[in-house]
């Protein structure tokens, strides 16, 4: 499998120091090794063929991703300020899903 990283995520990536870089990538490697086995608490199942890449560390960063062909799509990212996703945060990555056509 192919890892993707959309747009949106690399230019968020962008923003953040080196360490939480190296720590994305880190988890990105093992998402790459695992695909769906790929066990808590470095990913959660938010619904159908909706993920979520949980990346600790000073900055709490979640990624989203999705499974297409024979690819992992990671099409958005979020500093994690709260308990809960924001509904807000939701919203959106339920829209961009659709619109990669799943």
């Amino acid at each position: 499998m192919e890892i993707l990283i959309l747009k949106p995520v690399e230019e968020f990536m962008d923003a953040l120091d080196s360490k939480t870089i190296a720590k994305i990538h880190h988890n990105i490697d093992l998402l790459k090794s695992f695909t769906y086995k790929l066990p808590p608490p470095y990913c959660k199942k938010i619904s159908k063929n909706l993920y979520e890449l949980r990346i600790r560390g000073n900055l709490e960063v979640r990624i989203f991703y999705t499974f297409k062909n024979q690819d992992i799509r990671l099409f958005h990212a979020y500093i994690k300020k709260t308990n809960k996703i924001p509904v807000r945060i939701l919203e959106t990555v339920r829209r961009k899903l659709k619109g990669l056509d799943i």
